[in-house]
C-alpha cells in the first residue's frame, strides 16, 4: 500500500479495478448510498451468503423464509420502525447538504457514539466544537438538528393506494409470518426462522463505501423461545475464547477488553442472556472460518441509549478496517415486543400453546353478559362490548365489583350494570396457556462482511524480485476457487489437457478461471490479485515424464507449488477446500517444485 493511500482508499481502488463493487448507475452520474457487485464481488457475496446458511440455517436445524421486500403501513405501525426509526440530521445553511450530526461529532472530536446522545446534548457539541460542513465549509452552529426517518415510503397499487414501505430491516417479514410459521414447527419451541434479503435505509449522508449504503444485504436469525423454560445448550460453544468491550469497559476512563471464553462470560454475567452467548461463540467460530482477522475483531456491548427500541440486551460483532470498528453484525435480546405489538395491531395469533405437564386447577374471571340487554341497549355494538368486558374481565377482575362497569368501545365509553355482565369467579381444569415467546436476533450485514474480509485479505510481498498483492481469501468464500493454466498456449497438447481439467473440475463443483494470455508469471499475479486460492498449471514435465500424468498446484498465499497426478488433482483440491488436509500436509505427500515467496 502506498503511503498516500489509506486502507478504504486502496480497497476501493482494488475493488472497481478487479470487479469486486462500484458505483452503480455511473452512466446517469451514479447515487449516493447504492453500489454494484461485479463478477467477483458477486460471487463473494453469494458464497458468504451460502456460508452463514451452512451454518446458521441448515446446522442449526431452522426454517428459511423469503417475505416481500415491501410492507404495508399497519405492519411498520405495529413495529414501531414509523415513531422510532430516526437519525438526527443537520442541514447546512448555505449549501443545503444533510449530514449526520452524530457523525459529524465522531468524525470531528473524542466523542464516541453519539447516536445515543440526547438532540439537545447533540447540538450543543455542534456549537461547543464550531462544526463545520464537510461539503462547504459554512459553520453549523445554531442550526436545529432533527429526527430524519429512514425507510423508503411508497404505494402499492394504484388510484388510491395503499401507503407502504421498503421494509428496513429483513427480521419483520418473519414476524409478521409467524402465526404460520409456528405450525411448521408444530407449534413447539424453540426454534428459529431465518431470512437472507435485501433490506433499505434512506441514509442521511451515506459513506465509506459498501459500509453504509441505502440497499443492503441482511442475514438474519429470529429465534424464538419459551424464557422460562428454553436455554442453549452452550457446551459447544463454551470454550470458545472472545473478545469482549461490555458497556462498563467502554465507560471506564482505563477500561480495557475482556479476553474470556464464552462460558466464563455468560457464568459471570458478562453476557447477560445464555442465548446471546450461543450465538456469539458459533458467529466467532463462522467469522474466523470465513476469513475475518481475529486480531481485528471484537464483540461490543451497546450502551443504555444506543440501543434499539425493542431491544433489552445487544451486542456488535465490530470489525477494524482503516482505523475505524464497523459493526457487521448483531446480537439483540428482543424479548416479546415485536410479537406482542403485532398480535396487538392484527387479527392473527402469535401466541404459542404450552402444555403443563399435568392438568391444573384455576380459578378463571367469566362473564356471560345478558345480550337481550345489551342488544337493544347498544345495537350493532353489542358484540364489541361483549368482547371488551371479557377482556376486563382476565385483566381486571376487581372491577365488576361495583354495581356498575365501564368500556371503552370505539372511544367511547360504555356503561353496563353489574348483575346484566353476569360476572363470577369459577374453577377450571386446563391442560396449559398460551405464552407469547422472547425472540433474540443475531443479524449479519453481508456486504460489510464482505468489505471487511477484502480489507483483512490484503497483504504485499515479493515474489521472484517484484512486489506482489494479493488476497488471503478463505477458500470457503473466495469468488473462484482454481484458475487453471497450460503453461504455454501455442502446444495443442498442454491446452486440450487444460481445458478437460476445467471440464473435470467444474463437474465435480469447483468455481473455474481458464487463463491462457501472457506469461505464467502475470497469470499467477492476476489471480492472486483477486483471491484465487489455488491454480493449477500443466506443463510438459507433467505430461511427458515418467510415472502417471501429473500437473502442478500452486498455493496463492506462499507461492508454493507441488506435483500431483491428474488423477488425484480433484480429490487433493477436495479435502483442503474442506479443510480437512492443509496444503502443508499435500507439500509432505508430493513433491516440490517451487519453495515459493517465503524461501
Amino acid at each position: 500500500m502506498s503511503e498516500e493511500q489509506t486502507e478504504g482508499e486502496r480497497l476501493a481502488e482494488l475493488a472497481k479495478r478487479r470487479g469486486y463493487f462500484f458505483g452503480a448507475s455511473g452512466a446517469y452520474g451514479g447515487a449516493a448510498g447504492f453500489y454494484t457487485f461485479g463478477p467477483q464481488g458477486a460471487a463473494l457475496k453469494s458464497n458468504v451468503e451460502d456460508a452463514w446458511r451452512d451454518r446458521f440455517t441448515v446446522q442449526e436445524g431452522n426454517f428459511e423464509i423469503e417475505a416481500p421486500t415491501i410492507m404495508p403501513e399497519p405492519v411498520f405501525e405495529a413495529s414501531g420502525h414509523l415513531d422510532g426509526f430516526d437519525d438526527m440530521l443537520v442541514e447546512c445553511p448555505e449549501c443545503g447538504e444533510s449530514h449526520r450530526a452524530d457523525h459529524l461529532i465522531e468524525d470531528e472530536t473524542d466523542i464516541e457514539d453519539a447516536e445515543s446522545l440526547p438532540i439537545a446534548e447533540v447540538e450543543a457539541l455542534i456549537e461547543e466544537h464550531d462544526l463545520q460542513c464537510p461539503n462547504c465549509g459554512a459553520h453549523l452552529a445554531g442550526e436545529p438538528v432533527e429526527d430524519f426517518n429512514l425507510m423508503f415510503e411508497t404505494n402499492i397499487g394504484p388510484g388510491s393506494s395503499t401507503p407502504g414501505y421498503l421494509r428496513p430491516e429483513t427480521a419483520q417479514g418473519i414476524f409478521v409470518e409467524f402465526p404460520r410459521i409456528k405450525e411448521y414447527a408444530r407449534n413447539s419451541l424453540p426454534f428459529g426462522a431465518t431470512q437472507i434479503g435485501r433490506a433499505y435505509r434512506n441514509e442521511i449522508s451515506p459513506r465509506k463505501s459498501i459500509v453504509r449504503t441505502r440497499e443492503f444485504t441482511q442475514a438474519e436469525l429470529e429465534q424464538f423461545v419459551d424464557p422460562e423454560r428454553d436455554e442453549p445448550d452452550l457446551s459447544s460453544v463454551e470454550d470458545v475464547e472472545v473478545t469482549l468491550y461490555p458497556a462498563t469497559e467502554q465507560q471506564a476512563d482505563d477500561g480495557e477488553y475482556v479476553e474470556t471464553t464464552v462460558g466464563k462470560a455468560v457464568d459471570e454475567e458478562i453476557i447477560g442472556d445464555p442465548w446471546i452467548g450461543y450465538f456469539v461463540g458459533i458467529a466467532q467460530e463462522w467469522y474466523e472460518r470465513v476469513g475475518v482477522d481475529m486480531d481485528r475483531f471484537r464483540f461490543r456491548q451497546h450502551l443504555a441509549g444506543e440501543r434499539a427500541h425493542y431491544a433489552a440486551d445487544c451486542w456488535d460483532a465490530e470489525s477494524e478496517v482503516d482505523g475505524d470498528w464497523i459493526e457487521i453484525a448483531g446480537f439483540a435480546y428482543r424479548g416479546d415486543y415485536d410479537l406482542s405489538k403485532h398480535g396487538e395491531h392484527s387479527d392473527d395469533d402469535f401466541t404459542i400453546f404450552r402444555q403443563f405437564d399435568e392438568p391444573k386447577t384455576v380459578e378463571r374471571a367469566v362473564v356471560e353478559p345478558d345480550m337481550s340487554v345489551l342488544g337493544p341497549e347498544f345495537g350493532g355494538a353489542a358484540a364489541d362490548v361483549q368482547s371488551a368486558l371479557e377482556e376486563l374481565a382476565e385483566r381486571d377482575p376487581s372491577a365488576f365489583e361495583d354495581e356498575e362497569v365501564s368500556v371503552t368501545v370505539g372511544g367511547e365509553t360504555k356503561t353496563v350494570d353489574a348483575d346484566v355482565a353476569n360476572f363470577r369467579v369459577e374453577e377450571q381444569t386446563v391442560s396449559g396457556e398460551h405464552i407469547t415467546p422472547h425472540v433474540i436476533e443475531p443479524s449479519f450485514g453481508v456486504d460489510r462482511t464482505v468489505y471487511t474480509l477484502l480489507a483483512h485479505a490484503y497483504n504485499e510481498d515479493e515474489v521472484d524480485g517484484e512486489t506482489r498483492s494479493y488476497l488471503s481469501l478463505s477458500p470457503t468464500v473466495a469468488p473462484t476457487d482454481v484458475g487453471v493454466f497450460p503453461l504455454v498456449s501455442n502446444v495443442e497438447e498442454l491446452v486440450d489437457r487444460a481445458e478437460a481439467i476445467v471440464d473435470d473440475l467444474r463437474e465435480s463443483g469447483f468455481s473455474v478461471v481458464y487463463d491462457d494470455s501472457g506469461s505464467i508469471g502475470r497469470r499467477y499475479r492476476r489471480q492472486d490479485e483477486v483471491g484465487t486460492p489455488f491454480c493449477v498449471t500443466v506443463d510438459r514435465d507433467g505430461l511427458e515424464g515418467e510415472g502417471p500424468d501429473s500437473v502442478t498446484i500452486r498455493e496463492r498465499d506462499t507461492a508454493r507449488q507441488i506435483r500431483v497426478p491428474i488423477d488425484d488433482l480433484v480429490a487433493e483440491l477436495r479435502t483442503v477446500e474442506s479443510g480437512e488436509r492443509t496444503f502443508d500436509d499435500l507439500v509432505e505427500a508430493y513433491e516440490l517444485v517451487a519453495p515459493g515467496a517465503d524461501a
